[in-house]
Order: C-alpha cells, then structure tokens, then sequence
C-alpha cells in the first residue's frame, strides 16, 4: 500500500507525540507525509479542546476540507485527539464528510482503519476509554519530526478535575506507563543517536499513583538517568500537589535532568486556587520553591497564569502581582479565563468583566515581562551549553539552541554546524524572551 499523508496537529505537546504514532503506523504502511492536505489520501487532524478558541479553529479547518471530499471522494478524513473524544459523533453530524473520529486511547486502531479502505462502515467511531491498554497506543512506532529531541509518554489523563479544565473528561483517569516500556523506548533512542528526550503526561508527578506499589516520578528519572548516550531528560507537566521532596531531590541528583521545572501555580490567591480545586495553598507552594531553589540553585523556574477567573477581585489579583515579585520566574505562560462547556467553572457566575481580565493580564505581563529580562541579564557573560537546533525562520545566517533551562540563544551559524551538535555559547546580550551569544567552545556532535 502507497500513498501520502498530511496530519494537522494543534494543542500540547502529548498531541504532538501521538501525532507522530499515527505517522509512524501510515508509514508501516508505506505512506508518506506531505505538507498540504490537497495531496493526500489521509488526512487527519489531531485536535485539542482546552479551549473553546481551540475547537473554532478546528471546525474552521474541517469544513476547509469538504471540498476535498468532494473532489476526491476516496480521500480518507478523520478527527482524533481530545476534541474527538469530547464531541464523539456529533462530529459526524455537523461534518458528514468525516470518515473517521478516534479517541486518544484508540489511535493504535489507525492502520487497521486504513487497511480496510471502502470496506470499512462509512462512519467509524472509536472514543472506548475503558478495556484499553495503555502500552496499545504509547508502545506504537513513533514517525519522529527530530533526529535530535524525542518526546516520550509515560502517562495518560489527570485525577485533579480542577474546576476550569476539561482534561480529565477527554484525557480519562491517570494511567501510567510500565517502567519497562518507558525505559525500552528511551534505550532505543539513545542507540538511534537522540540527544534529548522529553518524559510526558498531563501532571507527571502523579506516575505510579495507579500501581498501588510505591512507584514514582522519581523511579522514572533515575531509570532514565542510567540510559547511556542520552544527554538531556526534560519532563512536562508537574503539578504542585504531586511534587515531593523525593521527586525534588532526585531531580537534584540525576546530571541528565535539565535545570528548567514548570510548575504552574495558576494564581497567587487561596480563594481563588480553591475555586479552581487546584488541592494546594499559596503557602505550599511557597515552601516547594523555597525548597527547589535550596536543591538546584540554578533552576530555572516557570509557570503557568489564569487572570479573570470567577471571583477574582482586585486584591486577589493584587496577591497574584506579588506572587511573581516573591518567586521571581523566569518565564510565565499568561492566560484570561475562558469557561469551558463541560466543567463546573464554566457554570460559575461571578464573572470578571472583560474589560478588568484584559487589564489584569497587561498588568500581570509587565510585571514579569520585567522580571524575565533581569533573569536573563544575569545570564550576559556566561557560557552555557546548548544543543543546537537549526536556523531561526527570520535569518537563516542566524542559529539558535537552548540552555538546560530551556533558554533559547541565538548566534551566528558557523561553517560545518549541524543540528543537534553541543556548544559552549556565551551570551553577549540579553531580551526578554531569549538571548544572543557567540560560540566560543568547540563543537561536538
């Protein structure tokens, strides 16, 4: 079987590996990727439903592609991720045009899907959580965009149902992955030569919660710090509620583990995190990054942000202001509450004007977009070894690569650099969201 195809992937990062499971199961089937859906056989587009933002973009994209069908009516079309999972066959009903809807726990059914062809039934619905196994869909063969960096799922879903988040209804229950399967897999791209991995899951402090037998994050890390030829461990996301001194400690202790931590804090008020049901105070939070700051003094600390959420008042906004001011991040991911049709914030009724959320967010922007760049500046000076990425889309002339944590430096391409070579690069000058440096240590590959 011969054919081309196109995935389209919007959302997190747990989308952009499966997205490439279901590359790598089209090309087992002698597929290959194109990068315009015109020219494909298949087509799929792998959707996040965090937002309701996200799902209008992927209506708008679907209905672009009714003409294809039109014109091609042999073209195969189908929605997966957790858009698929939310909205099920009332994808079909607002877009008969669709072939297929698949689940995040039903990707592996893919080649089965294709293989069928027109004998397959006309609408194909596959969105079971239960009875599926975990290792069907993470132990798939991944068509990978990088020869460099590899993203590696350890976990599915979230037990957490904060009160804005529609993850644990399209993602399930914490599920976690065999350690043995986790380690196979990252053994087998230290021997294809990656340099860095990325361990996944919707809140990876609560792996081996489900086994019921002790195991944790923490055994994650320090079987993968044993794998020879990786030089980088990173791992997203962490959740404040599931982090432990241990988890801390040994993220302390593994030399592959990158100095970058996100640990999203949400918001700087109690009330609030309780009307979100985020399960921690402020004051623990605190305590955590008191204690992280003690154990790796050269993390590099981010977070995530929501302004506007219902019930937030000018003085709890005002906590938030000061939060940032205390632990001082590097980087903050800033967002306006938006209800979520499904979950209970979405029923809440004490809203923030637009008007005051737009206003709170500015605020909250200058305030640690000021912070960023003093973080940074300190950097100037140093050398700091990155992996090298590749050229930047502006200039070509320019490359770029990030620090262990996760600080991008721009700086002149040099004759024989490669992607995925290791550099000592001091940074001559510092922005707010990245750095500019020269190379001035040797190479290697």
């Amino acid at each position: 079987m011969e054919g081309k195809y196109c995935i389209i992937t919007y959302g997190c990062q747990m989308n952009e590996s499966d997205s490439e499971r279901l590359a790598g199961q089209l090309e087992e089937l002698g597929y290959h990727s194109v990068a315009e859906p015109d020219g494909a056989d298949v087509i799929i587009i792998n959707t996040c439903a965090i937002r309701e933002t996200a799902e209008q973009k992927v209506y708008g994209k679907i209905g672009e592609l009714k003409h294809l069908k039109q014109e091609k009516p042999d073209v195969l079309i189908g929605i997966t991720g957790c858009m698929a999972q939310k909205n099920k066959k009332a994808l079909f009903e607002r877009a008969p045009h669709l072939d297929f809807v698949l689940g995040p726990y039903n990707i592996h059914h893919l080649k089965e899907l294709v293989r069928a062809g027109s004998k397959r039934s006309a609408h194909v619905l596959k969105t079971e959580m239960r009875g599926a196994n975990i290792e069907d869909f993470t132990d798939l063969k991944a068509a990978r965009k990088s020869d460099v960096f590899a993203w590696v799922p350890i976990m599915q879903g979230c037990n957490k149902f904060c009160s804005y988040c529609i993850v644990p209804y399209v993602r399930g229950r914490e599920w976690s992955r065999p350690l043995r399967s986790i380690v196979r897999e990252v053994e087998e791209l230290a021997a294809a030569g990656y340099k860095e991995i990325t361990l996944l899951g919707q809140n990876v402090n609560a792996y081996g919660l489900d086994f019921g037998d002790g195991t944790n994050f923490a055994d994650v890390l320090r079987a993968v710090e044993e794998v020879p030829g990786i030089l980088r461990m990173r791992y997203m996301t962490s959740h404040p509620r599931d982090m432990t001194r241990e988890m801390i400690d040994t993220i302390a202790a593994c030399s592959k583990v990158v100095t970058q931590m996100h640990l999203p804090v949400q918001h700087g008020s109690d009330a609030v995190l309780q009307g979100m049901n985020r399960g921690y105070t402020i004051a623990h939070y605190r305590n955590l990054a008191d204690y992280i700051r003690k154990q790796i003094p050269a993390v590099v600390l981010t977070t995530d942000l929501i302004v506007g959420f219902p019930g937030e008042t000018e003085e709890m906004h005002r906590e938030t202001l000061a939060l940032l001011q205390d632990i001082r991040y590097d980087m903050a991911y800033t967002f306006i509450f938006s209800p979520r049709s499904g979950t209970p914030a979405a029923r809440m009724t004490d809203k923030v004007s637009a008007e005051d959320a737009s206003r709170r967010l500015q605020e909250l922007m200058q305030v640690q977009n000021a912070i960023s760049l003093e973080r940074n500046r300190d950097m100037v000076g140093q050398v700091h070894e990155v992996i090298v990425e590749g050229p930047t889309k502006n200039k070509p002339e320019n490359w770029f690569g990030r620090t262990s944590g996760n600080k991008m430096i721009i700086f002149p391409y040099a004759d024989g650099m490669r992607i995925g070579d290791v550099l000592g690069v001091r940074a001559d000058a510092a922005q707010t969201w990245l750095l500019r440096g020269t190379p001035v240590e040797e190479k290697r590959s």
